[in-house]
């Protein structure tokens, strides 16, 4: 066993000292350099109070709060995760059973590049990757978004190397009794478990989200008050919030913190009258770390180019800013596009078209201008223009490139509104995070009174901006804050106030449709309703509330009735407790690790073939990431096994893939979550012909003679091997 010493690793401030002159140069030379310090404190007073509205002081408190709540934010995901799975008792195996679906699929990359010889002979086996779609061989970095599994890797190779080399240790380990009849095991905690060091940097990220967070709020609101509340309520919602807390390898986790970092920089550009360059070079940045670990990144963007597209339809953001928005988000995209390999579904994307088309419309917006002289007309047109150009482009584009594989995005969204259903549109709609909003999510939003706040934010908002819209309409003219001009002199529009105001409350309207349509993407909208409602301490908003104690007393009112739900789903929270244990799956695993050799292809279901493939490295023909066409279409060969197909023709699905063994489940045959959504009866909206007949996998579950040949069982699962016509 190896016993590791902790340390606190302490950050020495270097101080400067600005050497004073020799005392024979000047009798006052004293009070010179005492008034050029004076005037250097003053002019940095004056900076930090322009750059972000507040004195060196009250701005050295900001900071202070912002890592506090994130160091907090931090231990609550800690304890949240340790509580639910006892995570540091846990074997190596155990912790790699506990990511389930897609985490254990990402976190096999991890694992792949920092067991390989060297960092980059591990970063060769993931672009070059034999075992995740056998037989063919895929760059993982171009199909799954793993950049963060390859930065988390060279940190820890480099990490451990570094130890090692000083010879300190980096865990402690020890032998678990499990009891129950189980055997022994060793678990390991300290950042050189890898398991450990992946889930720690994961908190660590959105616990510094937390602390945007209160920046965030504390920016827009103009009152340190308004980022305490955005804290308040995103803790007092945190179920409803964000779900890294259980599944720390998706790839939200790694992105979401880089929207919240993205969305205030848009704010503080909208509220600036000709952003600077770093300015917009740090939101291209932020564009490219939020796009990069996520392929949903996209569809969030396509939202926020929409909400400021119509932001600057109704006046509130100029021509030449909203260009250079798009410029900066086609760079970006050019960048992600770049580093993901030429990733087709990047340039096929309806986010892609909107940029080329809004681009087009804003620079046509004189000859707009002459043919639509009514205001409304004009915006109508404008929209309607952007829509139109934005799928025909698309099309186009998708056509010309064959890429298909966000084709079962447009039917997901038919689904929707219509009775279409289709196999791959069942497979999401019938799991619960992809179908609609719950009528329950709504009412816990009202029961920590953050949907009344929200909605009364929306509505002054409303209030305040809908007199300068209906004089524009009737063509008065509306006196801007301060004339902008573009480089080349040209006099640009009148911008009315409160953009960023604008814009919030559309992105806010799109999150809400986005989450009413798909239940997950409910992690859009609560943290952004978190935010508005720190809009509840801006003094320019709610100054008819009365003077500044009266504000603030009314705030602490609304926080105290948000406290008598919060606090209980936060103990609701901390109360659940479990310890992860999965015999069926170990006992699976460790047959195939020892039973099987390691060219032995497998197939199942999804979830399953995600841990053969990280903790039994066997290759695997169908996974979780079920984004990609070519895989779809295996999945849908694979999980014919589930149809009322007859026997011979699913092993010819399987011998066609090449598959050696097949993992039965007897609970992916008989599971329903709702009517219709069992695996039988997906298929019979595709398989017609055999509707009525008993599901194959029933028959299996009895007796899998004479097509195929059981080699393993226990309570949970059934390994079938798949007969050969001729030896590979």
């Amino acid at each position: 066993m190896v016993t590791r010493t902790r340390r606190q690793a302490k950050e020495n401030q270097a101080t400067q000292s600005n050497g004073a002159t020799t005392a024979a140069k000047v009798a006052g030379s004293s009070r010179k350099s005492s008034g050029r310090f004076e005037m250097f404190r003053s002019r940095s007073g004056i900076l930090i109070r322009n750059k972000t509205g507040l004195s060196p002081p009250a701005f050295a408190i900001s900071v202070a709060l912002a890592i506090g709540v994130g160091l907090l934010h931090w231990y609550h995901l800690n304890h949240l995760f340790e509580n639910d799975r006892h995570f540091s008792h846990l074997s190596a195996l155990e912790k790699e059973m506990a990511f389930r679906t897609e985490m254990g699929l990402y976190y096999s990359y991890f694992k792949t590049i920092i067991e390989a010889p060297s960092f980059l002979n591990g970063l060769y086996l993931v672009m070059n990757d034999r075992l995740t779609e056998y037989p063919l061989v895929i760059n993982t970095l171009k199909r799954f978004n793993l950049y963060p599994e390859v930065l988390l890797a060279s940190w820890y190779r480099s990490y451990t190397g570094v130890m090692d080399f000083f010879g300190a240790p980096t865990k402690l380990c020890w032998t678990i009794n499990r009891g129950q009849g189980l055997d022994p095991v060793e678990s390991c905690e300290g950042m050189g478990d890898p398991a450990s060091f992946y889930v720690t940097f994961v908190f660590l990220l959105n616990g510094a989200m937390m602390s945007l967070f209160f920046i965030y709020g504390t920016y827009l609101s103009g009152s340190k008050l308004g980022g305490i509340l955005t804290v308040t309520c995103f803790f007092f919602n945190h179920g409803e919030s964000t779900r890294v807390m259980w599944t720390p390898p998706l790839r939200e986790s790694f992105s979401y913190p880089f929207l919240v970092l993205q969305m205030l920089l848009i704010t503080y550009i909208l509220r600036t009258r000709k952003p600077g360059r770093v300015v917009m070079g740090a939101l291209a940045v932020t564009n490219v770390l939020f796009m990069l670990p996520w392929q949903f990144a996209q569809f969030v963007l396509l939202t926020q180019v929409a909400s400021l597209f119509v932001s600057y339809i109704l006046g509130y953001i100029s021509p030449s800013k909203m260009h250079s928005l798009l410029v900066t988000h086609m760079i970006s995209l050019g960048v992600c596009f770049l580093l993901m390999f030429g990733n087709s579904m990047l340039l096929t994307s309806f986010y892609a078209s909107s940029l080329v088309s809004i681009c087009t419309i804003i620079s046509m917006r004189e000859k707009f201008t002459e043919l639509f002289s009514n205001k409304l007309v004009l915006w109508i047109m404008q929209g309607l223009a952007s829509v139109v150009s934005t799928v025909m482009l698309k099309s186009v584009l998708s056509f010309v490139l064959g890429a298909s594989d966000d084709a079962h995005i447009s039917s997901l969204i038919k689904s929707k509104f219509t009775n279409y259903k289709d196999f791959d549109t069942m497979m999401y709609t019938c799991a619960a995070e992809f179908d609609f909003m719950e009528f329950e999510t709504p009412l816990r939003y009202i029961k920590t009174f953050l949907l009344p706040v929200t909605v009364l934010v929306v509505v002054v908002i409303a209030i305040m901006n809908v007199q300068e819209v209906i004089q524009t309409l009737k063509g008065e003219d509306i006196v801007p804050e301060k004339e902008d001009r573009t480089e080349d002199g040209t006099r640009e529009p009148a911008v009315l106030d409160g953009g960023e105001m604008v814009y919030h409350t559309l992105q806010l309207l799109a999150f809400a449709v986005l989450a009413i349509l798909i239940m997950r993407l409910k992690l859009f909208l609560t943290p952004h309703m978190c935010i508005m409602a720190s809009l509840l301490c801006s003094r320019k908003m709610f100054a008819w509330i009365g003077d500044k104690f009266k504000h603030q007393l009314a705030i602490f009112a609304i926080l105290s009735i948000m406290a008598m739900q919060g606090t209980a789903n936060l103990q609701a929270q901390w109360g659940i407790m479990g310890e992860f244990s999965n015999v069926p799956q170990e006992e699976l695993l460790e047959w195939i690790s020892t039973h099987t050799h390691p060219t032995d292809v497998f197939a199942g279901a999804m979830p399953t073939m995600a841990s053969v493939k990280l903790s039994a490295q066997r290759p695997i023909v169908n996974h979780p990431h079920y984004e990609d066409a070519g895989l779809r279409a295996r999945t849908k060969l694979v999980y014919s096994m589930y149809s009322r197909k007859p026997s011979e023709e699913v092993k010819a699905n399987l011998m066609s893939l090449q598959v050696d063994y097949f993992i039965l489940e007897d609970s992916w045959c008989t599971r329903r979550s709702r009517p219709g959504c069992s695996m039988p009866e997906i298929w019979d909206l595709e398989d017609r012909e055999n509707a009525g007949n008993t599901p194959l996998c029933t028959m299996m579950s009895r007796d899998t003679r004479p097509h195929f040949t059981t080699v393993f069982q226990n309570s949970i699962y059934k390994v079938l091997r798949v007969p050969k016509n001729s030896p590979r």
